[in-house]
């Protein structure tokens, strides 16, 4: 059973179709890319996925337990503990707190204890505390940003609050992972060593993964299956080698035809 369907989801903003008839199935463990020019539609469908948006029409389902369950209607927050965790085109960390106090936020989307027990201090608010202190500082040492655990997240240099950031929903234990345009504002080497990282988390959580990026090169050297939008409707699906020579594909992002033959 795939972990994600959608099905002829459409959303539609003053009167313009956003995004138009999108159907998608994720695999388990499945890397896949969401590309297209600008104003394609492509964090519109990571809201609507998110629920920070809800379509006009269609069907989003999340394969919960070998059962699907419907999201349109659901809260972000609630899609979250269901599995399915996102990061931002426009990096979004509390950035007065630290970076410990970033991941920390994110494990108490699980801790038991309630608010009688947090105002009287009880024991089972201090063991979880220092169950959730111990898993943050664990998870922060895995992508080597431990040893600046009590930065604020502000001061982190652009490559490591990103990584913060995808630390953060891995925190919330997902079991598929959305990326908006993760290389964004990056330089070479931290493209190379994000692509390297997004390999990495794949294999270490288990996780399925789907990515928006203009990043071309991060796109094609890591996605096995690339799904391309334009004017909010797909126009091309397919393995990285057959999209690069999609004509359509290169049309929409070039605005003309490709030339063949020799």
């Amino acid at each position: 059973m795939s972990v994600l369907n959608t099905e002829n989801v459409s959303i539609c903003f003053g009167g313009l179709k956003a995004v138009s008839g999108f159907n998608l199935q994720l695999e388990e463990g499945e890397l896949v890319g969401l590309i297209g020019p600008n104003g394609a539609g492509k964090t519109t469908i990571f809201n609507m996925l998110t629920g920070v948006y809800t379509p006009n029409e269609g069907k989003i389902q999340l394969n919960v337990n070998n059962n699907y369950q419907n999201l349109i209607g659901l809260k972000p927050y609630q899609i979250t503990r269901l599995g399915m965790a996102r990061t931002f085109q426009n990096i979004r960390l509390f950035k007065e707190l630290s970076v410990l106090d970033n991941v920390k936020i994110a494990y108490h989307f699980n801790v038991k204890y309630n608010v009688l027990e947090a105002i009287c201090r009880t024991h089972r608010f201090f063991w979880e505390e220092e169950e959730v202190s111990k898993k943050s500082l664990e998870l922060l040492k895995l992508f080597n940003i431990d040893d600046k655990s009590a930065e604020l997240a502000k001061n982190l240099p652009y490559g490591e609050q990103r990584k913060l950031e995808i630390t953060r929903a891995l925190a919330t234990n997902p079991r598929i992972l959305l990326l908006d345009e993760p290389a964004a504002g990056m330089n070479p080497q931290e493209t190379q060593d994000l692509m390297k990282l997004i390999q990495f988390i794949r294999e270490k959580f288990d996780l399925t993964i789907l990515l928006i990026e203009h990043d071309m090169n991060l796109v094609m050297g890591i996605c096995e299956r690339i799904v391309v939008l334009d004017y909010g409707q797909i126009i091309a699906v397919g393995n990285p080698e057959s999209i690069k020579n999609n004509p359509r594909v290169i049309k929409a992002y070039l605005g003309k035809e490709v030339e063949t033959g020799a």
